[in-house]
């Protein structure tokens, strides 16, 4: 039974283990943090990804866990209402469309359910060092334990390691798409109904949103900037970085802020994309955000960790499939795929992309046969 080392306990990662098993292999998941990643915010599953989540038996589990917003209020810097709606919000499109946005942490939890007894989980732990070889890759673990696997696959992310080892410097990799975002979760102290509100300037804005039956809320801020020299395990520096940028505006920015100096699971970071000439070599692959970031301006992040797991471990999965053949052509199924969602992102700053566009590109790929 041939091995594969996946970094990364997120959606990719725990995806690609479920099918990797389906199709024979032995996957291990080495995750750096202690268990799997609370918090984030609502996602959503579109297109061709719902027929992955069909397959991996989710599909039901996951319309249930589904966010039911009622609608939608747009608000100025000052916290007035300018317009609302009730046929459509922002972050999932039209609300009586097929697709599902659900929290993030619950989708993980669920894939975790699926997987946990199919592959050897490594919490608390990350790849240190790779050395390729003919006939596999030699790891070192920041715990310090070495071993071989017939592949290694970089689940892990914006800021992938995995990446960095295989593939070379984050700076060669990273398209900044001029903003930066912070999410985090507290208390439903605005009162909010299944009922997402937004605030926004030229330069900043913010989207607040009840769940868990509204008695708690997710708050997603973002400000307009160039790439910043910070660091990305420091977060009273964001905290503060964020709380400067966002001050301007009004209405219940002040409460929020004051909010996010004890959310147990605040996240900053840049809006960013990631593009690479190739997402394989050797005996190494990149999957969802390590390969190929839409940033969430695309709405479409998760699907593409969702599908590009799947059709990487179909291809492993082919008989006689060696790194020569199943990595190339992961890369040429996912790569029209890749293009049209990422554009997503940069079709209309600030207002989206087309409900056409998003059509056209969440149903860009057919799946072989389960």
């Amino acid at each position: 039974m041939q091995t594969v080392l996946i970094s990364g306990a997120g959606v990719a990662g725990l995806t690609l283990a479920h099918w990797l098993r389906h199709h024979g292999y032995a996957p291990t998941v080495v995750e750096r943090a202690p268990a799997l990643r609370p918090g984030g915010h609502a996602i959503d599953v579109r297109g061709v990804a719902l027929d992955v989540l069909d397959r991996t038996g989710l599909l039901g589990e996951a319309r249930r866990a589904r966010t039911r917003m009622r609608g939608m209020s747009m608000h100025d810097g000052d916290g007035n209402e300018l317009w609302r709606s009730t046929e459509m919000t922002y972050s999932s499109g039209r609300l009586d469309n097929g697709d599902i946005e659900l929290l993030r942490e619950d989708l993980t939890a669920m894939l975790y359910e699926r997987t946990r007894d199919a592959a050897e989980f490594l919490f608390d732990d990350s790849i240190a060092v790779l050395a390729q070889a003919e006939d596999g890759v030699q790891v070192t673990l920041a715990g310090g334990a070495r071993r071989t696997f017939d592949y290694v696959i970089g689940a892990d992310g914006l800021h992938s390691r995995v990446r960095r080892l295989a593939f070379g410097p984050e700076s060669d990799h990273l398209r900044h798409l001029g903003s930066h975002v912070a999410v985090f979760s507290t208390d439903n102290f605005l009162d909010l109904d299944h009922w997402q509100m937004w605030v926004q300037s030229e330069t900043a804005s913010y989207c607040v949103y009840p769940v868990r039956e509204n008695t708690e809320i997710r708050a997603t801020l973002g400000f307009m900037s160039q790439s910043l020299d910070h660091d990305h395990r420091d977060l009273e520096q964001q905290k503060n970085l964020l709380a400067e940028n966002m001050a301007s505006l009004g209405g219940d920015t002040p409460k929020l802020l004051e909010a996010m100096r004890t959310a147990p699971d605040f996240y900053f970071d840049a809006m960013a994309q990631v593009h690479m000439d190739s997402w394989t070599r050797g005996r190494v692959a990149l999957v969802g955000d390590a390969g190929y970031c839409a940033s969430p301006l695309s709405g479409q992040g998760t699907s593409l960790a969702l599908v590009g797991a799947y059709v990487l471990a179909e291809e492993l999965g082919r008989p006689s499939a060696d790194p020569a053949t199943a990595l190339p052509r992961y890369e040429e199924r996912m790569r029209p795929y890749v293009a049209l969602n990422q554009a997503l992102a940069t079709e209309n700053p600030g207002q989206g992309a087309s409900e056409e566009s998003l059509t056209r590109a969440k149903n860009a790929l057919t799946l072989g046969d389960a």
